[in-house]
C-alpha cells in the first residue's frame, strides 16, 4: 500500500463563462453540470468554516471521554460497567466522525491543524491508525463502488460484487456467501476487533507511512491506557466482557453507520468512465430523518451531498440537500434517499441476490448502457 494522500476536495470551477449550451461537447455539458451546481453553494456561503460548532463538538468530546472515566473508576467492581461500556463505545463511535471530518478537511482553513486535529482524535482518543484510515478512505470517495479501485467493496469476508461472490471455494463457504446478507450485521460486532487490529498493521509494517512514530505512540498510549485502566479496576472475568461487550458495540455502530452509504448502489466497472457529478451521486445513498438522524450518523446520512462537497461543514449538508436534489432531477440524474431501515433492507436483499446468484440486482440503466465499452 502507498503513502496515504490528501483527501480530495471539491473539485474547482473553470473560470470564465459557461458555454452555450447548444455548442458544448459532452465532456463540457457534463462538467458544467457539477460547476453550476458548486457556484450556487459557493454563493449560498455554504462552503463556509463552522469554528464555534467543531470547537464546540471537540470540546464535549474531551470532556465526556474524561467524565466517562472518572465515572468508571467511581462504579469499580460490579457489573454495571457492561453498561459503561455501552457507553464507551457511543462515545468513541461519535468522536470518531469529529476525526473524520478534520480528515475532509471540514474544520479549519488549515490542513496542517485537520492533519493534527484528525491524528489526535483517531489515534489518541478512537485508537484507530489515521494513515491508514486516509489511504482507504481517500481512494473510497476516488472511485465509490468502482471494481478494483474501491477498498470498500474489497473486503475477504463479504463478497461486496459477483465477481467476488463466484470465486471458487468450498462447499460449506458457498453456502454462507449466498446466504451473506443475513451475517452481514452480526459480523460488524467483530468490526472494532479489525478496525484497532488494521491500523496497527499499517502502523507496524514496512509500508511508507508519514508521522509513523507519532502515530505508533499515541495508539500505544490510547490502548494500552484503557486496558490498564479497565483491569486495574476489574477482575479478569469482568474486564474481559467489558472489553467484549466494547469492541461488539463500537464495531456494530461504526459499521452500521457506514453500511447505508453505498452497499446495494450500482457498481462501476473498471474501464467506465463518469463525470463527477454522477459518479458521486449514482453510487450514494441518502439516509432520510433530518436532524436526530444526523447526529446518530455523524452526517453520514447525507452521503450523496458529502460525496460532492466533501470538505463541507457537517452543520451544512442539511442545507444544502434540497439544492442537491433538485439539481440532480433538472439533469435527469436519479437521486436515491430511504429511511434507515429500508437501506438496512437494501442491504440484505443485495448481498444475499450478489452471494446467491452471482449478479449485482442493483445495476442502473446508466451503468448497464455502458457495461461494453
Amino acid at each position: 500500500m502507498g503513502p496515504p494522500v490528501t483527501l480530495l476536495t471539491d473539485p474547482p470551477a473553470p473560470a470564465g463563462s459557461l458555454p452555450a449550451p447548444a455548442r458544448r461537447r459532452p465532456a463540457e455539458r457534463a462538467t458544467s453540470d457539477f460547476t453550476a451546481l458548486a457556484k450556487a453553494v459557493q454563493d449560498a456561503g455554504l462552503m463556509r468554516r463552522r469554528y464555534g460548532y467543531y470547537w464546540t463538538k471537540l470540546i464535549g468530546a474531551a470532556v465526556l471521554l474524561a467524565a466517562w472515566a472518572v465515572g468508571f473508576v467511581l462504579v469499580g467492581d460490579s457489573w454495571w460497567q457492561l453498561g459503561s461500556a455501552v457507553v464507551l463505545s457511543v462515545l468513541l463511535t461519535q468522536t470518531a466522525f469529529l476525526g473524520h471530518d478534520a480528515a475532509h478537511r471540514q474544520i479549519f482553513r488549515s490542513g496542517r491543524w485537520n492533519d493534527w486535529t484528525s491524528l489526535v482524535v483517531a489515534n489518541l482518543f478512537v485508537g484507530l491508525s489515521y494513515g491508514w484510515w486516509q489511504s482507504k478512505h481517500t481512494r473510497h470517495h476516488a472511485a465509490p463502488n468502482e471494481e478494483g479501485a474501491d477498498p470498500d467493496i474489497d473486503l475477504a469476508v463479504i463478497a461486496f460484487t459477483p465477481a467476488r461472490a463466484t470465486r471458487p471455494r468450498p462447499r460449506a463457504l458457498r453456502w454462507l456467501v449466498a446466504r451473506q446478507g443475513w451475517y452481514f450485521f452480526p459480523t460488524l460486532l467483530l468490526e472494532g476487533v479489525s478496525l484497532h487490529a488494521d491500523g496497527l498493521i499499517r502502523v507496524l509494517g514496512r509500508g511508507k507511512l508519514k508521522r509513523r512514530w507519532v502515530e505508533l505512540t499515541m495508539l500505544v498510549l490510547r490502548l494500552g491506557g484503557l486496558l490498564t485502566l479497565v483491569f486495574v479496576v476489574l477482575p479478569p472475568g469482568k474486564g474481559a466482557a467489558f472489553m467484549a461487550v466494547q469492541l461488539a458495540v463500537f464495531g456494530l455502530y461504526m459499521g452500521g453507520s457506514f453500511a447505508p452509504n453505498h452497499i446495494g448502489m450500482p457498481l462501476v466497472p473498471a474501464r467506465l468512465r463518469l463525470d463527477f457529478l454522477r459518479r458521486q451521486v449514482l453510487m450514494s445513498r441518502n439516509v432520510s430523518g433530518g436532524r436526530p438522524m444526523s447526529v446518530l450518523m455523524g452526517g453520514l446520512n447525507y452521503q450523496v451531498e458529502h460525496h460532492l462537497f466533501p470538505s463541507m461543514a457537517r452543520p451544512h449538508l442539511r442545507r444544502v440537500q434540497p439544492m442537491v436534489e433538485a439539481h440532480c432531477a433538472a439533469m435527469g440524474v436519479p437521486y436515491t434517499q430511504t429511511t434507515l431501515w429500508q437501506s438496512y433492507g437494501i442491504v440484505i436483499r443485495y448481498l444475499n441476490t450478489v452471494g446467491l446468484k452471482g449478479r449485482d440486482p442493483f445495476l442502473c440503466p446508466l451503468v448497464a448502457g455502458r457495461r461494453a465499452l
